[in-house]
Protein backbone atom coordinates (compact mmCIF):
# COMPACT_ATOMS: atom_id res chain seq x y z
CA UNK A 1 0.00 0.00 0.00
CA UNK A 2 1.41 3.15 -1.20
CA UNK A 3 0.72 6.99 -0.97
CA UNK A 4 2.61 9.83 -2.94
CA UNK A 5 3.16 12.99 -0.97
CA UNK A 6 5.48 15.05 0.77
CA UNK A 7 6.99 14.04 3.43
CA UNK A 8 9.18 15.79 6.49
CA UNK A 9 10.60 13.73 8.88
CA UNK A 10 10.34 15.70 12.32
CA UNK A 11 12.82 15.11 15.16
CA UNK A 12 11.55 15.60 18.47
CA UNK A 13 15.39 15.80 19.99
CA UNK A 14 16.32 18.16 17.87
CA UNK A 15 14.63 21.39 20.58
CA UNK A 16 16.65 19.96 23.25
CA UNK A 17 20.12 20.40 21.62
CA UNK A 18 18.85 23.86 20.18
CA UNK A 19 18.71 22.90 16.63
CA UNK A 20 15.30 23.25 14.62
CA UNK A 21 13.90 21.11 12.45
CA UNK A 22 14.07 21.95 7.98
CA UNK A 23 10.02 22.99 8.35
CA UNK A 24 9.69 21.84 4.39
CA UNK A 25 8.49 18.31 3.08
CA UNK A 26 10.23 16.50 0.10
CA UNK A 27 8.40 14.57 -2.75
CA UNK A 28 7.98 10.97 -1.54
CA UNK A 29 6.78 7.74 -1.81
CA UNK A 30 5.15 6.98 1.51
CA UNK A 31 4.40 2.77 2.11
CA UNK A 32 3.03 0.48 4.69
CA UNK A 33 4.89 -2.64 4.31
CA UNK A 34 5.21 -5.67 6.23
CA UNK A 35 8.81 -6.72 8.34
CA UNK A 36 10.92 -9.14 6.87
CA UNK A 37 10.19 -12.13 9.29
CA UNK A 38 13.93 -12.60 11.51
CA UNK A 39 12.56 -15.97 12.86
CA UNK A 40 11.32 -19.44 11.21
CA UNK A 41 7.38 -18.95 11.64
CA UNK A 42 5.33 -21.29 14.67
CA UNK A 43 4.02 -20.73 17.86
CA UNK A 44 4.93 -17.33 19.92
CA UNK A 45 4.14 -16.76 23.40
CA UNK A 46 0.79 -16.12 25.06
CA UNK A 47 -0.66 -18.47 22.09
CA UNK A 48 -0.19 -16.26 18.96
CA UNK A 49 -0.36 -17.67 15.73
CA UNK A 50 2.44 -17.67 13.79
CA UNK A 51 3.49 -15.57 10.72
CA UNK A 52 1.98 -12.18 11.73
CA UNK A 53 4.63 -9.92 10.94
CA UNK A 54 4.38 -6.04 12.36
CA UNK A 55 3.76 -2.94 10.04
CA UNK A 56 5.67 -0.11 9.53
CA UNK A 57 6.36 3.20 7.34
CA UNK A 58 8.61 3.30 4.86
CA UNK A 59 9.79 6.43 2.81
CA UNK A 60 11.30 6.59 -0.19
CA UNK A 61 12.55 9.71 -1.83
CA UNK A 62 14.43 10.42 -5.34
CA UNK A 63 18.05 10.67 -3.19
CA UNK A 64 17.33 7.59 -1.51
CA UNK A 65 14.97 5.04 -3.72
CA UNK A 66 16.14 2.51 -1.26
CA UNK A 67 13.91 4.34 1.98
CA UNK A 68 13.84 4.09 5.55
CA UNK A 69 12.02 2.17 7.27
CA UNK A 70 10.14 4.26 10.38
CA UNK A 71 7.43 2.89 12.64
CA UNK A 72 3.83 3.39 11.59
CA UNK A 73 2.30 5.89 13.23
CA UNK A 74 0.49 8.35 11.21
CA UNK A 75 -0.82 9.43 7.72
CA UNK A 76 -3.21 12.47 5.81
CA UNK A 77 -5.54 9.60 3.76
CA UNK A 78 -7.72 8.36 5.34
CA UNK A 79 -7.77 4.84 4.26
CA UNK A 80 -4.14 4.81 4.55
CA UNK A 81 -4.44 6.06 8.44
CA UNK A 82 -6.99 3.69 9.26
CA UNK A 83 -4.83 1.03 8.03
CA UNK A 84 -1.66 2.37 9.82
CA UNK A 85 -3.65 2.31 13.01
CA UNK A 86 -4.56 -1.20 12.44
CA UNK A 87 -0.89 -1.82 12.69
CA UNK A 88 -0.32 -0.21 15.13
CA UNK A 89 -2.86 -2.31 16.98
CA UNK A 90 -1.36 -5.18 15.93
CA UNK A 91 -4.12 -6.10 13.90
CA UNK A 92 -4.20 -7.77 10.80
CA UNK A 93 -4.76 -5.22 7.91
CA UNK A 94 -7.05 -6.38 5.20
CA UNK A 95 -5.31 -3.81 2.61
CA UNK A 96 -2.68 -5.40 0.31
CA UNK A 97 0.79 -3.99 2.12
CA UNK A 98 3.76 -3.12 0.20
CA UNK A 99 6.85 -4.96 -0.13
CA UNK A 100 10.49 -3.57 1.53
CA UNK A 101 11.64 -2.99 -2.15
CA UNK A 102 13.75 0.29 -3.35
CA UNK A 103 11.13 2.62 -5.46
CA UNK A 104 11.68 3.09 -9.25
CA UNK A 105 12.21 6.72 -11.01
CA UNK A 106 9.36 6.68 -12.39
CA UNK A 107 7.42 6.86 -9.48
CA UNK A 108 8.99 10.55 -8.98
CA UNK A 109 8.32 10.85 -12.48
CA UNK A 110 4.51 11.43 -11.51
CA UNK A 111 5.12 14.22 -9.59
CA UNK A 112 8.06 16.47 -12.30
CA UNK A 113 7.04 20.20 -12.30
CA UNK A 114 9.81 20.81 -15.06
CA UNK A 115 10.56 19.27 -17.98
CA UNK A 116 13.67 20.02 -20.65
CA UNK A 117 13.88 18.32 -23.64
CA UNK A 118 16.55 19.75 -26.39
CA UNK A 119 16.49 16.78 -28.89
CA UNK A 120 14.68 14.59 -30.95
CA UNK A 121 15.80 11.29 -29.06
CA UNK A 122 14.82 12.84 -25.69
CA UNK A 123 11.23 13.65 -27.04
CA UNK A 124 8.82 11.28 -25.70
CA UNK A 125 6.86 9.28 -28.69
CA UNK A 126 5.33 6.41 -26.33
CA UNK A 127 4.46 8.07 -22.97
CA UNK A 128 2.58 10.96 -22.20
CA UNK A 129 3.96 14.06 -20.13
CA UNK A 130 3.49 14.32 -16.49
CA UNK A 131 0.67 15.61 -15.50
CA UNK A 132 1.89 17.28 -13.12
CA UNK A 133 4.35 19.74 -15.23
CA UNK A 134 4.37 23.17 -14.57
CA UNK A 135 7.43 24.50 -17.04
CA UNK A 136 7.82 22.23 -20.44
CA UNK A 137 10.83 22.80 -22.92
CA UNK A 138 10.82 21.17 -25.96
CA UNK A 139 13.38 23.12 -28.21
CA UNK A 140 14.98 21.21 -30.94
CA UNK A 141 12.65 18.53 -31.56
CA UNK A 142 11.79 19.08 -35.45
CA UNK A 143 8.28 19.80 -34.11
CA UNK A 144 5.87 21.31 -36.71
CA UNK A 145 2.95 21.40 -34.80
CA UNK A 146 2.07 21.51 -31.25
CA UNK A 147 1.58 18.28 -29.41
CA UNK A 148 -2.00 18.17 -28.36
CA UNK A 149 -0.36 15.87 -25.05
CA UNK A 150 0.80 19.29 -24.20
CA UNK A 151 -2.70 20.89 -24.12
CA UNK A 152 -3.55 18.54 -21.78
CA UNK A 153 -1.01 19.88 -18.54
CA UNK A 154 -3.34 21.73 -16.92
CA UNK A 155 -1.18 23.31 -14.51
CA UNK A 156 1.39 24.14 -17.08
CA UNK A 157 2.64 27.83 -16.48
CA UNK A 158 5.51 27.87 -18.56
CA UNK A 159 5.91 26.41 -22.25
CA UNK A 160 8.83 26.84 -24.59
CA UNK A 161 8.61 25.55 -28.41
CA UNK A 162 11.42 27.41 -29.62
CA UNK A 163 13.52 26.29 -31.98
CA UNK A 164 11.20 24.22 -33.94
CA UNK A 165 9.13 24.42 -37.17
CA UNK A 166 6.08 25.29 -35.81
CA UNK A 167 3.91 27.35 -38.39
CA UNK A 168 0.22 27.57 -36.58
CA UNK A 169 -1.25 27.69 -33.31
CA UNK A 170 -3.86 25.50 -32.02
CA UNK A 171 -6.56 28.15 -29.94
CA UNK A 172 -6.29 25.58 -27.81
CA UNK A 173 -3.26 26.71 -26.33
CA UNK A 174 -5.90 29.42 -24.57
CA UNK A 175 -7.61 27.00 -22.20
CA UNK A 176 -4.35 26.32 -20.36
CA UNK A 177 -5.39 29.11 -17.79
CA UNK A 178 -2.39 29.16 -15.82
CA UNK A 179 -0.33 29.56 -18.22
CA UNK A 180 2.59 32.87 -17.72
CA UNK A 181 5.22 31.84 -20.13
CA UNK A 182 5.17 31.21 -23.73
CA UNK A 183 8.60 30.83 -25.77
CA UNK A 184 7.88 29.97 -29.82
CA UNK A 185 10.94 32.28 -30.79
CA UNK A 186 12.89 30.41 -34.03
CA UNK A 187 9.56 29.03 -35.17
CA UNK A 188 7.76 29.12 -39.32
CA UNK A 189 4.69 31.28 -37.54
CA UNK A 190 2.83 33.78 -39.71
CA UNK A 191 0.18 34.83 -37.65
CA UNK A 192 -0.88 35.17 -34.28
CA UNK A 193 -4.41 34.00 -34.14
CA UNK A 194 -7.66 36.15 -33.02
CA UNK A 195 -8.70 32.94 -30.65
CA UNK A 196 -5.70 32.89 -28.67
CA UNK A 197 -6.19 36.82 -28.35
CA UNK A 198 -9.55 36.48 -26.92
CA UNK A 199 -8.72 33.04 -24.38
CA UNK A 200 -8.03 33.09 -21.26
CA UNK A 201 -4.80 34.00 -22.00
CA UNK A 202 -6.02 37.64 -21.23
CA UNK A 203 -5.86 36.87 -17.52
CA UNK A 204 -2.64 34.42 -17.27
CA UNK A 205 -0.40 35.27 -20.16
CA UNK A 206 2.96 38.00 -18.88
CA UNK A 207 5.60 36.62 -21.54
CA UNK A 208 5.73 36.33 -25.00
CA UNK A 209 8.32 35.38 -27.32
CA UNK A 210 7.55 35.24 -31.07
CA UNK A 211 11.07 36.41 -32.44
CA UNK A 212 12.53 34.86 -35.38
CA UNK A 213 9.33 33.67 -36.89
CA UNK A 214 7.41 35.27 -40.32
CA UNK A 215 4.71 37.42 -39.14
CA UNK A 216 3.52 40.22 -40.54
CA UNK A 217 1.25 42.11 -38.32
CA UNK A 218 -0.95 40.92 -35.31
CA UNK A 219 -4.64 41.66 -35.17
CA UNK A 220 -5.92 44.26 -33.06
CA UNK A 221 -7.19 41.71 -30.61
CA UNK A 222 -3.43 41.40 -29.41
CA UNK A 223 -3.81 44.35 -27.20
CA UNK A 224 -6.32 42.35 -25.44
CA UNK A 225 -3.56 40.51 -23.41
CA UNK A 226 -3.54 43.10 -20.94
CA UNK A 227 -1.21 41.39 -18.38
CA UNK A 228 1.36 41.42 -20.56
CA UNK A 229 5.05 42.75 -19.00
CA UNK A 230 7.32 40.79 -21.45
CA UNK A 231 7.35 40.90 -25.23
CA UNK A 232 9.52 39.89 -28.05
CA UNK A 233 8.98 40.52 -31.55
CA UNK A 234 12.29 41.04 -33.37
CA UNK A 235 13.66 39.60 -36.40
CA UNK A 236 10.03 38.84 -37.62
CA UNK A 237 8.05 40.89 -41.00
CA UNK A 238 6.23 43.00 -39.31
CA UNK A 239 5.09 46.08 -41.13
CA UNK A 240 3.07 47.84 -37.92
CA UNK A 241 2.17 47.48 -34.80
CA UNK A 242 -1.04 47.23 -33.42
CA UNK A 243 -2.63 50.32 -32.93
CA UNK A 244 -4.17 50.05 -29.69
CA UNK A 245 -0.38 49.28 -28.41
CA UNK A 246 -0.89 51.65 -25.86
CA UNK A 247 -3.97 49.66 -23.99
CA UNK A 248 -1.01 47.17 -22.78
CA UNK A 249 -0.60 49.17 -19.63
CA UNK A 250 1.52 46.54 -17.72
CA UNK A 251 3.45 45.93 -20.24
CA UNK A 252 7.45 46.78 -19.22
CA UNK A 253 9.88 45.08 -21.76
CA UNK A 254 9.54 45.46 -25.70
CA UNK A 255 11.64 44.40 -28.54
CA UNK A 256 10.39 44.69 -32.12
CA UNK A 257 14.05 44.90 -33.58
CA UNK A 258 15.08 44.16 -37.28
CA UNK A 259 11.51 44.23 -38.89
CA UNK A 260 10.07 46.52 -41.14
CA UNK A 261 7.97 49.04 -39.36
CA UNK A 262 7.85 52.07 -40.95
CA UNK A 263 6.34 53.89 -38.00
CA UNK A 264 4.76 53.86 -34.55
CA UNK A 265 0.76 53.76 -34.06
CA UNK A 266 -0.27 57.13 -31.98
CA UNK A 267 -0.97 54.88 -28.53
CA UNK A 268 2.52 53.87 -28.98
CA UNK A 269 2.76 57.17 -26.70
CA UNK A 270 0.53 55.51 -23.93
CA UNK A 271 2.75 53.12 -22.86
CA UNK A 272 5.52 53.25 -19.86
CA UNK A 273 8.33 50.52 -20.43
CA UNK A 274 11.50 50.25 -18.58
CA UNK A 275 13.05 48.59 -21.93
CA UNK A 276 12.68 49.74 -25.29
CA UNK A 277 14.04 48.26 -28.09
CA UNK A 278 13.39 49.51 -32.36
CA UNK A 279 16.75 49.07 -33.34
CA UNK A 280 17.18 48.29 -37.45
CA UNK A 281 13.45 49.37 -38.49
CA UNK A 282 12.59 50.92 -42.13
CA UNK A 283 11.01 54.18 -39.86
CA UNK A 284 10.27 56.58 -42.69
CA UNK A 285 11.14 60.50 -42.21
CA UNK A 286 7.77 62.01 -41.41
CA UNK A 287 5.68 63.66 -44.10
CA UNK A 288 5.20 67.75 -43.85
CA UNK A 289 1.73 67.98 -45.43
CA UNK A 290 -1.11 65.98 -43.77
CA UNK A 291 -3.33 63.38 -45.61
CA UNK A 292 -7.04 64.28 -45.46
CA UNK A 293 -10.01 61.56 -45.53
CA UNK A 294 -12.50 64.44 -44.32
CA UNK A 295 -16.02 63.57 -45.29
CA UNK A 296 -18.35 67.01 -44.96
CA UNK A 297 -21.13 66.00 -44.08
CA UNK A 298 -20.55 62.60 -41.91
CA UNK A 299 -22.11 59.33 -43.39
CA UNK A 300 -24.79 57.74 -41.47
CA UNK A 301 -22.28 54.84 -40.73
CA UNK A 302 -19.64 57.31 -39.46
CA UNK A 303 -21.79 59.33 -37.54
CA UNK A 304 -23.60 55.98 -35.74
CA UNK A 305 -19.77 54.40 -35.23
CA UNK A 306 -18.48 57.55 -33.08
CA UNK A 307 -21.66 57.65 -31.06
CA UNK A 308 -21.54 54.18 -29.92
CA UNK A 309 -17.26 53.93 -29.66
CA UNK A 310 -17.50 57.91 -27.61
CA UNK A 311 -20.62 56.35 -25.30
CA UNK A 312 -18.80 52.92 -25.07
CA UNK A 313 -21.54 51.49 -26.14
CA UNK A 314 -21.23 47.67 -26.10
CA UNK A 315 -21.63 45.70 -29.24
CA UNK A 316 -20.95 42.29 -31.23
CA UNK A 317 -21.30 39.76 -33.67
CA UNK A 318 -24.66 39.06 -32.00
CA UNK A 319 -25.74 42.31 -32.62
CA UNK A 320 -24.46 43.80 -35.68
CA UNK A 321 -22.49 42.08 -38.60
CA UNK A 322 -18.89 41.15 -38.35
CA UNK A 323 -17.89 43.56 -40.55
CA UNK A 324 -19.19 45.90 -38.85
CA UNK A 325 -17.51 44.69 -35.68
CA UNK A 326 -14.45 44.41 -37.58
CA UNK A 327 -14.75 48.87 -38.47
CA UNK A 328 -15.65 49.72 -34.54
CA UNK A 329 -12.50 47.46 -33.73
CA UNK A 330 -10.10 49.07 -36.10
CA UNK A 331 -11.22 52.83 -35.15
CA UNK A 332 -9.02 55.38 -35.38
CA UNK A 333 -7.94 57.27 -32.27
CA UNK A 334 -7.74 61.29 -32.40
CA UNK A 335 -6.12 63.17 -29.87
CA UNK A 336 -9.26 64.57 -28.43
CA UNK A 337 -10.43 61.36 -27.25
CA UNK A 338 -13.14 60.65 -30.08
CA UNK A 339 -12.88 58.04 -32.39
CA UNK A 340 -13.27 57.92 -36.81
CA UNK A 341 -13.63 55.58 -39.21
CA UNK A 342 -12.95 56.78 -42.33
CA UNK A 343 -13.45 60.61 -42.17
CA UNK A 344 -9.79 61.48 -40.95
CA UNK A 345 -6.78 63.41 -41.00
CA UNK A 346 -3.26 61.65 -41.10
CA UNK A 347 -0.25 63.43 -39.72
CA UNK A 348 3.15 62.43 -38.63
CA UNK A 349 5.45 63.31 -36.26
CA UNK A 350 8.64 62.01 -34.39
CA UNK A 351 8.55 61.12 -30.76
CA UNK A 352 11.60 60.41 -28.27
CA UNK A 353 11.65 57.03 -27.01
CA UNK A 354 12.96 58.17 -23.87
CA UNK A 355 9.69 59.84 -23.50
CA UNK A 356 7.76 56.24 -22.89
CA UNK A 357 10.97 53.94 -21.63
CA UNK A 358 14.02 54.26 -19.46
CA UNK A 359 16.18 52.35 -21.17
CA UNK A 360 16.41 52.90 -25.18
CA UNK A 361 18.11 50.85 -28.26
CA UNK A 362 19.76 53.21 -30.44
CA UNK A 363 17.24 52.78 -33.90
CA UNK A 364 20.07 53.17 -36.07
CA UNK A 365 23.65 53.44 -36.64
CA UNK A 366 23.60 56.98 -36.36
CA UNK A 367 22.68 57.28 -32.41
CA UNK A 368 19.20 57.90 -32.66
CA UNK A 369 16.43 57.63 -30.02
CA UNK A 370 13.72 59.30 -32.07
CA UNK A 371 10.95 57.47 -34.22
CA UNK A 372 7.99 58.28 -36.96
CA UNK A 373 4.36 58.30 -34.53
CA UNK A 374 1.40 58.71 -37.19
CA UNK A 375 -1.53 60.82 -35.43
CA UNK A 376 -5.27 60.89 -36.55
CA UNK A 377 -7.53 63.39 -35.89
CA UNK A 378 -11.15 63.44 -36.30
CA UNK A 379 -11.66 67.00 -37.64
CA UNK A 380 -10.12 70.24 -39.42
CA UNK A 381 -10.63 71.73 -35.86
CA UNK A 382 -8.48 68.91 -33.98
CA UNK A 383 -5.86 69.58 -36.34
CA UNK A 384 -5.45 73.26 -36.55
CA UNK A 385 -5.43 73.02 -32.42
CA UNK A 386 -2.28 69.81 -33.13
CA UNK A 387 -0.59 72.49 -35.58
CA UNK A 388 1.83 72.97 -32.98
CA UNK A 389 2.67 69.24 -31.83
CA UNK A 390 3.47 68.13 -35.77
CA UNK A 391 6.17 71.07 -36.16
Amino acid sequence: MKLHCEVEVVSRHLPALGLRNRGKGVRAVLSLCQQAPRTPPGPRAGGERGGRHPACLFISTLKDKRGTRYEANSSSLKSFLSAVRLAHRGCDVEAPLSTLTPVKTSEFEKFKTKMVITSKKDYPLSKNFPYSLEHLQTSYCGLVRVDMRMLCLKNLRKLDLSHNHIKKLPATIGDLIYLQELNLNDNHLESFSVALCQSTLQKSLQSLDISKNKIKALPVQFCQLRELIYLKLDDNELIRLPFKMGQLRNLRFLSAARNKLPFLPSEFKNLSLEYLDLFGNTFEQPKVLPVIHLQMPLTLLESSARTILYNRIPYGSHIIPFHLCQDLDTAKSCVCGRYSISSFIQGTTTMNLHSVAHTVVLVDNMGGTEAPVISYFCSLACYVNSCDMLK
